[in-house]
């Protein structure tokens, strides 16, 4: 007889080889014939909501490790609500509107621009947006990420846009909308007006000049021999100079250098001479900054006044504490020249091009013209000083390139009229991490209002009507028809019609006698678009509602989605659009870098994909700490893929040896389980409760490492290793046996929910070969209960006190082994010299002691004190370790001295011969 042929070793169809990048798609495949989203959807039906806000990536290339991040956590999130009482729906959403696209197809794609009409040029930005759209939305659900695919919300939509008009007319309504003449963020680049969202900053390497302005009238406190000194890095706003700002509580010196005298602040005097060279001076006299009010001085360039003004905003940190003050390039200078009735020059247009009111420098660049009039203040004798410094500048964040201020009419949304609802409602936000709020609460306290026009063709056009007379129309009337239009042709009807079209039918209006109008070219802000989502979005579609309890995306939303959002929902609701906010990192290479073609250190999700599968990288997003910026190199996914490995490989162990077994008839009642069977039962309790308490948390790091060691300690190192012996060896129906795969199911069914939220192909397929189960899919079954064991906390005390007597055990062994005293454990023989504590314990083990040590002999030989010198010594005990004595059983592999007492199996123990004749 071929004893092997008697040993009911593991049998499953679950291969070890995970073969994720071939097996996952056909998963995939699976789950769409099925349509499981809907499913789930059926399942949960009837319970309350949790609503996972998608922040709405930009329909633009491939999705980069960045996006699988974000789309990956929110999956965690959404799965595991389905899972645990709740109806999770969840809408993936696209932002289509913008300068990439039209750069794509300028650019790219070689569309001519100017050789269109807008509406022309409209429509083939909509059909480059979803194109993008459909590669993404295959790519997003590569990752394994659940969603309501086939019914995205995507801001191009007419229903979108409608209600995002209604956004707009709302806040209009309320008085928050307003048209005026300011210096915004300008981009030359892209020819638009840009919000602080879209402001990124980088180095730049500027002039820095000190320029001294004549006195043309002192008002009594100055004489017109002096000069007042102002520093500045952009000489080209200098023809826009119409004052200086002075701080009223700084103190100002009159400086005699050889013949000349000059103004600055007292408390930088000293830089002043250093920077400029000056050997020898002296102070004439000093001055308090309130008494230069109105003073004027000359412009040193043009024949007109430079007029002195009182400014808070003058500090004495640098410079010259004089500022140089062009209102129509600067926000502090824009105000306090509106202060002192200052006309706004901005002599600089669109594309940042000096006009013809910059005389002497008409049509050159503004950066260019740094030069030319650096060296007409040298000519004219007012440069006092021009050096070069590399400082920190603000850049337009799509094109990477200089922004500058920039004074044009534009419509505000006037956030100062209900900033402190803005603030109560980001107190009332629960962020995590918790800095979040501190963040935003700085960021909307201290932010101006919101320019929120674009001078754009692709996007939502602003619904503004003009009057003959000028005047801005916006009425309830006007914008639900725009609305209406919007909803039912898209805004591209816009551009299509007249003015006069587009106004509700026989529309008159007192500034209008002759009934003509005119309608607003510019396009809204990208980030009102998506902005306005919780109403077109969250209000529009029944499966959702407003507020959603989270949004979840990177960091820099703070000052994005997660701050326009709050801003278009507490002007038209009072309240912010969710109820809690959840941010991430950004995903560097291997070495904390970050990801850039050029570098050569991108790691595509699509690559790993193919490589390792989408189960990887999902499993990598749980190891990381999210909340900070995260490191992904092939190094790090190697690790990753063998801790999978252990998983799937757990998996694999488990579902062999259940082969035989069949809950509903083989189960052994909890209480007449051992000791040690029920100490796993607590174990795996105590995972669960921590598992489901770091999803509640969002704290997935805790799930990857938790499940993790469960596997490689508790079960792989532990219970597995010792209940082979069992399992393989015993009779099909023995008690112990059957005890053990009761454990082993319940250990499975656990483990396979935890992990489904993370690893849903893996958790599916597994669910495939478990034949007990009656749903088609794990995903739509509910997260394991957290039981109540009796007497759990004495059984894990004393079990927990065993593994560490264990652990003592093992250590001896694997010296013995090294050196060369046994070879595998079977073959060693133990005696152990406990101390008092030890023994007890031991004493109250009832389990077979040789069979939990996987040891061949075992014995309690005396006490601690009594061990022999040659002993290992530990805390608790001291241990020496033997070849055990007789020979090795042909089925078991122990080693016994009782080997051959049975005649007719001469090569077996007692225990295998006897389970042999029995059954076979």
């Amino acid at each position: 007889m071929d004893y092997k042929d008697t040993l009911l070793m593991p049998k499953t169809e679950f291969p070890m080889r995970g073969n994720l990048p071939n097996r996952e798609p056909l998963m995939q495949e699976k789950w769409e014939e099925m349509n499981i989203y809907e499913k789930v959807q059926d399942r949960t039906k009837g319970r309350p909501l949790f609503i996972l806000h998608d922040g709405p990536p930009y329909a633009n290339g491939d999705i980069h490790m960045g996006h699988a991040l974000n789309k990956i956590l929110k999956d965690f999130i959404v799965r595991y609500k389905s899972m645990s009482g709740y109806s999770a729906p969840y809408v993936p959403g696209w932002d289509t509107h913008g300068l990439p696209i039209e750069t794509a197809l300028t650019k790219n794609k070689k569309v001519k621009r100017k050789e269109m009409s807008v509406a022309e040029f409209r429509k083939l930005c909509e059909e480059y947006a979803w194109e993008q759209i459909n590669g993404q939305r295959e790519q997003f659900k590569r990752l394994g990420v659940r969603g309501d695919w086939d019914n995205p919300y995507v801001t191009l939509t007419p229903a979108y846009e409608a209600q995002q008009i209604k956004v707009f007319g709302d806040m209009a309504k309320k008085g928050y909308i307003y048209k005026g003449l300011k210096p915004v963020y300008w981009s030359p680049s892209s020819e638009s007006a840009l919000a602080e969202a879209e402001i990124e900053y980088a180095d730049k390497r500027s002039p820095s000049i000190y320029v001294a302005f004549p006195v043309k009238d002192g008002k009594g406190v100055l004489t017109t021999d002096e000069k007042i000194i102002i520093w500045t890095t952009t000489p080209w706003t200098i023809p826009a100079n119409l004052g200086i700002s002075v701080h009223p509580e700084l103190d100002y010196s009159v400086v005699v250098v050889d013949s000349e005298k000059f103004v600055v602040a007292s408390e930088l005097v000293e830089t002043v001479a250093s920077t400029i060279g000056w050997e020898s001076y002296s102070v004439d006299r000093t001055i308090k900054g309130s008494e230069l009010d109105r003073v004027v001085a000359k412009h040193p360039i043009y024949d007109r006044d430079s007029l002195v003004m009182l400014g808070e905003h003058v500090t004495s940190d640098g410079g010259t504490g004089c500022v140089h003050t062009a209102p129509g390039h600067g926000e502090d200078d824009f105000i306090v020249g509106k202060q002192y009735d200052l006309d706004v020059l901005c002599p600089v247009d669109e594309k940042g091009y000096m006009t013809k009111e910059a005389e002497g420098f008409e049509g050159l660049f503004y950066d260019e013209a740094n030069k030319p009039i650096t060296e007409k203040l040298q000519e004219v004798g007012a440069l006092l000083k021009l050096q070069f410094i590399t400082h920190s500048y603000p850049h337009d964040w799509r094109t990477k390139k200089p922004t500058i201020f920039r004074a044009t009419a534009q419509w505000f949304a006037s956030i100062k009229d209900f900033r402190e609802d803005l603030l109560k409602a980001v107190n009332e936000t629960k962020w995590v991490p918790a800095w979040g709020e501190t963040r935003l609460y700085n960021m909307v306290r201290d932010r101006g209002d919101w320019c929120i026009s674009r001078q754009r063709a692709w996007g939502v056009p602003i619904p503004v009507f003009y009057a003959e007379n000028g005047e801005p129309i916006i009425t309830d009337e006007t914008i639900d028809h725009v609305s209406n239009l919007f909803r039912e042709h898209g805004s591209n009807i816009w551009f299509e019609q007249e003015a006069k079209d587009l106004l509700p039918e026989g529309f008159t209006h007192e500034g209008s006698p002759n009934g003509k109008f005119t309608k607003e070219n510019d396009i809204m802000d990208v980030w009102f678009d998506s902005g306005s989502s919780h109403q077109a979005v969250l209000l529009e579609r029944e499966d959702l509602q407003r507020p959603a309890d989270l949004y979840l995306e990177g960091s820099d939303q703070y000052r994005g989605w997660f701050n326009s959002s709050l801003s278009t929902a507490v002007a038209v609701t009072g309240k912010a659009p969710y109820k809690g906010v959840l941010s991430h990192g950004f995903a560097l290479d291997g070495d904390g870098r970050k990801m850039s073609k050029s570098l050569g250190n991108t790691v595509l999700p699509s690559k790993v994909m193919k490589q390792l599968g989408g189960d990887i990288l999902r499993l990598w997003v749980a190891s990381v700490d999210y909340q900070a910026d995260v490191r992904v190199s092939d190094a790090i996914l190697k690790q990753v893929a063998e801790v999978y490995r252990k998983i799937r490989n757990t998996f694999r162990f488990l579902l062999g040896n259940l082969a035989d077994f069949d809950p509903a008839t083989n189960s052994i009642e909890v209480e007449n389980l051992r000791d040690v069977d029920r100490y796993m039962l607590v174990k795996l309790n105590n995972l669960t409760k921590r598992v489901k308490d770091s999803y509640e948390n969002y704290e997935f790091a805790g799930i990857y490492h938790a499940v993790h060691n469960f596997c490689t300690i508790e079960l792989s190192s532990f219970y597995l290793d010792f209940a082979k012996d069992v399992l393989y060896i015993e009779a099909k129906d023995h008690h112990e046996r059957r005890a053990i795969q009761t454990v082993l199911y319940e250990t499975l069914l656990t483990l396979v929910k935890l992990v489904t939220p993370i690893l849903p192909h893996t958790a599916d397929e597994v669910w495939e070969h478990i034949d007990s189960v009656s749903e088609v899919s794990v995903q739509l079954v509910d997260m394991p209960e957290v039981k109540e064991y009796k007497q759990a906390q004495e059984l894990e005390s004393k079990w927990d006190a065993f593994m560490s007597l264990r652990d003592d055990v093992l250590k001896a062994l694997e010296v013995a082994r090294n050196e060369k005293v046994i070879g595998k454990s079977l073959t060693a023989s133990i005696a152990l010299y406990p101390n008092s504590e030890a023994r007890d314990l031991l004493e109250s083990v009832e389990e077979d002691l040789k069979q939990l040590f996987i040891v061949s002999g075992f014995s309690i030989a005396g006490d601690f004190d009594s061990a022999p010198e040659t002993a290992q010594t530990f805390e608790n005990v001291k241990i020496t370790v033997t070849q055990a004595e007789g020979e090795t059983c042909d089925r078991c592999w122990i080693v016994t001295t009782e080997v051959g007492q049975v005649e007719e199996h001469p090569s077996l123990c007692p225990r295998c011969a006897s389970i042999v004749k029995e059954n076979y």
